[in-house]
This record gives C-alpha cells, sequence and structure tokens, in this order.
C-alpha cells in the first residue's frame, strides 16, 4: 500500500552519470517502499501527469512543466545548480527547492586531479608525440611544490582543498563565510580575489552561476593571473567571459586551461577552443559516477522523511 505526496519522477537523466530513472526509482523504493512513486518515460506523459503531483524528482524541467504542476510543493534537483530556476517564482508558490549538492563532489576532485596532472606532468606534450612517434623526454613538474586557489570553497570546492592538500599543494580559498575549511590554508572573501588570482598556479572555479559570479573571470582578471597558470573550470562557462579566455590562451596571458563546462554549452563547432594546443575539453561529464543513483536516492530518502515530518528546515540543501 503507497502512502504520502504524489511524487513524479521524471523521465530524463543525466548522460554523464551510470544508470536510468528506472535504476533511481527501484533505489528510491528500497528505502522507502511505500512511497506513492510514478515515473513517466516521456515528455508527454509528464504533460499528463504533473497537474497531480505534490513532489517531482526532475533533470532539467522547463518552465512548461513546472507551470503545468498546480499541487506542486517540492522539487527535488537531481542537479548541484540552481541558475536555470526562477527561485522567486517558487517562493512565490510556495515551493521547496532542494539539490542533491555534495554527489558530485567526489567524482569532480578526481576530474580536477585529472586536469592539473595532464598540465603539471606535460602528459598533453607526450601523448602528442606518441601520436607522432616520437621520444623525446620533456621536464615535468610536481603538483606537491604549487599553490591552487579553489573559487567557491563549498562541498565540491571543499574536497578539491583536499584531494590538492594531500599532494602537499598550497591550498587558497575563495568564499562569502568567514570560516576556513580545515584543507584551506589561507581563506579570502570575494572582494580579495585577486590576490588569488596573482599567487595561484592553478585556479579552481567551482561556484555556482549567480548574478554575482556572472563573468566573474574577464580580460582584467586572467592578466592578473600568472602566465604560467592554468585555469581550470568545473563550475559553469559563464563564470568565465570566454572571449577574453580565448585571448588570453592565444597571447600567453595565461599558460592553459582545462574546461569541462564552456559558455555556450554544448560548445559549437566553430569556437576557437577546439584547436587550441594548451586547452583540455571535456563535455561537462565532470560530476559523473556509477555511484549518483545511490548517492541521488539517500538524499531524497533524508528530504523525504522531513518534508513528511512537517520538518522543511532539516531538508538536505534546500535553496527555496
Amino acid at each position: 500500500m503507497t502512502t504520502g505526496p504524489t511524487t513524479l519522477l521524471l523521465h530524463t537523466y543525466p548522460a554523464e552519470n551510470e544508470g536510468t530513472p528506472a535504476d533511481l526509482e527501484r533505489a528510491i523504493r528500497n528505502r522507502i517502499p511505500d512511497i506513492h512513486l510514478e515515473r513517466v518515460s516521456t515528455y508527454e506523459e509528464a504533460r499528463r501527469r504533473i497537474p497531480n503531483a505534490e513532489v517531482i524528482i526532475e533533470h532539467r524541467i522547463d518552465d512548461e512543466l513546472l507551470s503545468l504542476a498546480d499541487n506542486l510543493a517540492w522539487v527535488q534537483s537531481l542537479s548541484s545548480g540552481v541558475d536555470r530556476f526562477d527561485l522567486d517564482a517558487l517562493e512565490r508558490r510556495g515551493v521547496v527547492l532542494t539539490t542533491v549538492s555534495g554527489v558530485h563532489a567526489d567524482p569532480i576532485s578526481e576530474h580536477v586531479l585529472g586536469y592539473a596532472l595532464l598540465f603539471e606532468r606535460r602528459l598533453l606534450e607526450t601523448l602528442r608525440q606518441q601520436s607522432r612517434k616520437e621520444w623525446r623526454p620533456v621536464t615535468p613538474g610536481e603538483l606537491s611544490s604549487k599553490t591552487v586557489g579553489i573559487v567557491g570553497v563549498g562541498a565540491i570546492g571543499g574536497r578539491i582543498a583536499e584531494r590538492c592538500a594531500a599532494l602537499g599543494m598550497t591550498v587558497l580559498g575563495v568564499r562569502r563565510k568567514s570560516t576556513t575549511p580545515q584543507a584551506v590554508d589561507e581563506l579570502f572573501a570575494p572582494d580579495e580575489l585577486d590576490s588569488v588570482l596573482a599567487r595561484a598556479d592553478y585556479l579552481v572555479l567551482s561556484c555556482p552561476l549567480t548574478e554575482e559570479t556572472e563573468g566573474l573571470l574577464g580580460e582584467r582578471e586572467l592578466r592578473t593571473m600568472k602566465e604560467s597558470a592554468v585555469l581550470i573550470n568545473v563550475a559553469r562557462g559563464a563564470v568565465v567571459e570566454t572571449e577574453a579566455l580565448v585571448d588570453a590562451l592565444r597571447s600567453g596571458a595565461i599558460a592553459g586551461a582545462a574546461l569541462d563546462v564552456t559558455d555556450p554549452e554544448p560548445l559549437p563547432p566553430e569556437s576557437p577552443l577546439w584547436n587550441l594546443s594548451n586547452v583540455i575539453l571535456t563535455p561537462h561529464l565532470s560530476g559523473g559516477s556509477p555511484q549518483y543513483t545511490e548517492r541521488c536516492a539517500e538524499i531524497f530518502e533524508t528530504n523525504y522523511r522531513a518534508f513528511e515530518a512537517g520538518d522543511r528546515e532539516q531538508m538536505t540543501n534546500r535553496v527555496v
């Protein structure tokens, strides 16, 4: 027998993660056997069923579907970012929004280290030599002697800091909160960003996209960085001004960039970023993990129990 609010699991799922909506449904039912959970397989089916839903579990829901959700009380997003939501509109409707912030921390931190090692150990060069059948030794560096600046030291940035610190890197963090995470050696406020830009050998962007962070790095900020520095972006593409980044990479203002996110996405074929030898591009997959489904189910269960108890303050990753 099912009980509780009518919960609708939508049909889309992040392509970079192992699993499907059906797998998430099974994981949720294993944790909450009596849940009134319906899963849809198509957009049209979602349109038909969404008016009755009190709870929606979604990945990239659009405004049309949200407008049809007349009984909606809570949206559980399967993403960490909320820049695609109209938060004011949800608040006016009295709708709770929660995310799965934190489920991507381990895979993204590993992805960042992979980027850094490719540059520091000069593996990009040796891979190109291999394609040309050249045996020509190069002199690699060591991350343990480097400084990393992390802009946005939340769940993801904090885990990146831990991994970098474990390798002996000096860790500089930028965040609004004044409390310093354990793995961060020095903490800076957002208005002190220039100090971090000037010192970082690797600059990692792991902040949310907001009005304050959109275009955070432009021509001036990129030229404040060391010429030997590498930019790593696992935040959102729009945090960096694309034209300014291309100019900085072409002119040698910075040594390179590793981009899991771009502006726009997908990156169009005519973008010069594709052809720059000092750029690594991955198609927004740094958060991908075979553990994603179970981690999402765990967060959903915690939030579902709190929602059922009427204790919204105890819901994990509540944004609205």
